[in-house]
């Protein structure tokens, strides 16, 4: 990267496994338990890094492993030392997802988590942060609330990731993430992911990151490997019936995105008139609603998971 506040470093791509990364025997124990068996890209350059305690910068697609790449380092160095790690998401879907990452390594070595995200019971958070968590996964501005109110301490902060950085700024977080990094110790490590590194991102990462080591595993915009893309181009009053024999042609689980909210609803609506187990999740679904209907996806109850961009803030 042309910024000399960015170091760039190598690492080997022959490592297979998760051994020989320095990586602590009880969470290789976790990670053979849970079946992680093989590193991602971002996996294998991030986690050694992180564990000398240096500030990373990754970049990679969503869906790469990035979660795991920041969570064992966090978790392993944390039960080594005093302190609180943070890691801000940009929605409360993702932060809960980074919750239940965390959730077997964190636990194995006694240590609490707090998931804080707006339209959840906020006493409930206040509960769970009074179990002295050693990591809170949060968004930014349900912390900033918290802040206010003293419930969390940023002085305890030790380790920070931002993640999906990119993200957050796109949804207008700047102004909430500057205030919440000027509270914290200079003296911390940083992680900073994203799937695109806009010159935003760099600023933040020549402005609070000590000489940030940059990891790249794709550039921005490479496409995941092993997905085909294909284009159909129909007629408007065709693409209901073309979308419904290709979901009938794939028997595996769909997730299908809509340029709108009202868009999402009405193919929610027609695909199950048409028989199709379908739910739906956008900014309009309340948070229990867009949980069943991710947990709802995951589990197999509904085939299609029909998305419009969560574009409003989900603090």
């Amino acid at each position: 990267m042309e910024n000399n506040a960015f170091l760039q470093k190598k690492v080997s791509q022959e490592v297979t496994s998760f051994d020989g990364l320095g990586i602590a025997p009880k969470i290789l124990d976790i990670l053979e338990r849970i079946k992680f068996k093989v590193p991602t890209p971002i996996q294998l350059r991030a986690i050694p890094l992180a564990i000398e305690g240096k500030d990373v910068v990754g970049i990679a697609q969503t869906g790469t492993g990035k979660t795991h790449a920041f969570a064992i380092p966090m978790v392993q160095r944390l039960a080594q030392k005093k302190g609180l790690g943070l890691v801000l998401a940009p929605t409360r879907e993702l932060a809960i997802q980074i919750d239940e990452a965390f959730q077997d390594l964190a636990h194995a070595f006694g240590m609490r988590t707090a998931c804080l995200i707006g339209g959840a019971s906020m006493q409930d958070q206040v509960v769970a942060l009074r179990k002295n968590p050693r990591v809170v996964i949060a968004t930014p501005g349900r912390l900033i609330d918290h802040m206010g109110r003293w419930n969390v301490m940023p002085h305890d902060v030790t380790m920070l990731v931002l993640d999906e950085a990119d993200r957050m700024l796109d949804m207008g977080f700047a102004p909430q993430i500057e205030k919440i990094l000027k509270y914290l110790p200079k003296d911390r490590q940083t992680m900073l992911f994203s799937a695109t590194i806009p010159k935003k991102v760099m600023e933040i990462a020549a402005q609070y990151m000590k000489l940030p080591v940059s990891v790249e595993v794709a550039p921005s915009g490479t496409t995941v490997e092993n997905v085909t893309q294909e284009l159909f181009i129909v007629k408007k009053d065709m693409k209901l019936k073309l979308l419904s024999k290709l979901i009938s042609q794939y028997h595996g689980a769909i997730l299908l995105f809509s340029r709108t909210k009202h868009g999402a609803r009405k193919i929610t609506r027609d695909l199950r008139q048409m028989g199709h187990r379908a739910a739906e999740i956008h900014s309009d679904r309340s948070l229990s609603q867009r949980r069943e209907a991710l947990e709802g996806f995951k589990s197999g109850r509904y085939k299609v998971l029909i998305a419009a961009r969560l574009t409003r803030r989900c603090s």
